[in-house]
């Protein structure tokens, strides 16, 4: 370990910052945050420590430095473009103890600045020891993009519980299972972020009522049409917390590959020479992982509550007390639309867009004359061994045998093919590719040669 890691508590006291340019205004920002009762000494300061200064947020010194300014200081930045000067700053509060950080020569400071996470109480430093500064900003970023910002709110309410939490529970352990129930309880995090208190109290008197095994629940997710990167970052934080994964064929291996590696995976899609797990079973396997105090995630391919029957389990765990949370996913229109150039509305073309589910029966279910009308898309799912009949009524309702179709396999994917053509050939083409694939018929298809931007895609035509 190069360098001890450290919290300093600075509000209200004296710390000194030498220069006033660009790059000391980054310093003094983070040490006016910390509360410090900031002196800068320059020979001129940017308009925005003049501001500072006329707001009395911090105390100007115009002149040289000298050492006599280190007086009753707690720690000194030097932040100016004179190395010498650096170097003067540096050797004077190494000689009254004082810890001092040298702006881009971290092998002569006493102590280092670290990329921050701010989400106060809770706060997360990065450093690279000086060494690559740039990549320890790299890490903070992506460590920022996956931390919601309600944490600070969670760490002050865990705060204001810990000792109530000690008188409820005589057993660390038990007490540890309890914070991490609380930690995880992704509606308690919902309405911190929508500053419901009342709410939050109530999920809270739940937690302490409530025995720790029987707090299990089921979170919704929606994986995307197939590429990992479009994974929200609020399904990322739930497949990586889940105890229990409960995943169908539509969610692709690279999503899978994210799930936490302990986590407990049951398969309940339809594999080559398996059979389908009825829907009545799957909802039974989530509700007795739930009963069991398990952490479960529905992990289900696009959007759960578009064509995933989201809407039907989690009926039968409302109906059972099983709390229950969704995080919705991008749906394989949007996704597969995009990656294969296509818009799903368009001025010109298609002012509204309807998703229509390829299951449904032939029998008349279907408003087939309001689908045929023009100027709309069509996004037909699970519609590729109705291919033909999608064809027949369409064309029998009124829909121009000349409209652009195109036929997506295994969307947003590096598999991703594209077969385009008219709706008069959609029987036949339905026959190139292979499940899962997608149909979108309307104008919108014609744009494709124009806006295919993922043309770096394995896509035919």
């Amino acid at each position: 370990m190069d360098y001890f890691p450290l919290f300093c508590q600075l509000k209200g006291r004296a710390c000194l910052l030498v220069g006033a340019g660009e790059v000391a205004e980054r310093k003094a920002r983070l040490l006016l945050d910390a509360g410090a009762a900031l002196t800068v000494v320059a020979l001129e300061f940017t308009p925005q420590f003049q501001q500072w200064a006329a707001e009395g947020q911090l105390q100007q010194v115009a002149g040289e430095f000298s050492a006599d300014l280190l007086d009753d200081k707690w720690l000194v930045i030097a932040a100016t473009d004179n190395e010498s000067l650096n170097q003067q700053v540096s050797q004077a509060a190494e000689q009254r103890r004082i810890f001092c950080n040298l702006v881009d020569a971290p092998q002569n400071a006493s102590f280092i600045m670290p990329s921050i996470i701010d989400r106060s109480p809770l706060m997360i430093a990065v450093s690279s020891g000086g060494n690559a500064p740039v990549l320890a900003r790299l890490m903070r970023e992506r460590l920022e993009a996956m931390l919601p910002l309600h944490l600070g709110k969670l760490a002050e309410l865990a705060g204001s519980l810990r000792q109530r939490v000690k008188q409820h529970y005589s057993n660390a352990s038990t007490r540890r299972r309890w914070w991490e129930k609380l930690f995880n309880h992704q509606r308690l995090a919902q309405s911190l972020a929508n500053n419901d208190a009342q709410q939050s109290t109530d999920f809270i008197e739940q937690l302490f009522a409530q025995p720790i095994e029987d707090q299990g629940e089921v979170v919704l997710v929606g994986a995307g049409p197939g590429d990992a990167s479009l994974l929200t970052l609020k399904a990322l934080q739930q497949i990586q917390l889940a105890d229990v994964v409960v995943y169908d064929r539509l969610v692709s291996d690279e999503v899978l590959n994210m799930v936490r590696r302990d986590a407990e995976r049951i398969f309940v899609g339809k594999r080559a020479g398996d059979h389908c797990v009825p829907q009545s079973q799957i909802n039974q396997i989530l509700l007795e992982q739930a009963q069991r105090g398990k952490r479960v995630v529905r992990l289900k391919g696009g959007d759960p509550f578009i064509f995933g029957r989201g809407g039907e389990e989690l009926e039968v765990l409302a109906a059972a007390g099983i709390g229950f949370s969704v995080v919705p996913g991008i749906t394989a229109a949007s996704g597969c639309a995009a990656y294969s150039g296509i818009p799903l509305t368009h001025r010109d073309y298609a002012q509204s867009v309807r998703f229509v589910t390829g299951h449904a029966k032939q029998d008349g279910e279907l408003d087939w004359s309001c689908l045929a009308q023009d100027k709309q898309t069509l996004v037909f799912y699970m519609g590729l061994s109705q291919a033909a009949e999608i064809q027949r009524q369409l064309s029998d309702h009124g829909l121009a045998l000349t409209t652009p179709v195109a036929l997506v396999e295994n969307g947003t994917s590096v598999r991703q093919r594209v077969v385009t053509g008219e709706l008069a050939q959609l029987g036949q083409l339905a026959t190139q590719v292979k499940s899962p694939s997608l149909i979108i018929i309307g104008g919108v298809v014609g744009l494709r040669k124009k806006l295919n931007w993922f043309a770096s895609y394995p896509q035919a035509d």
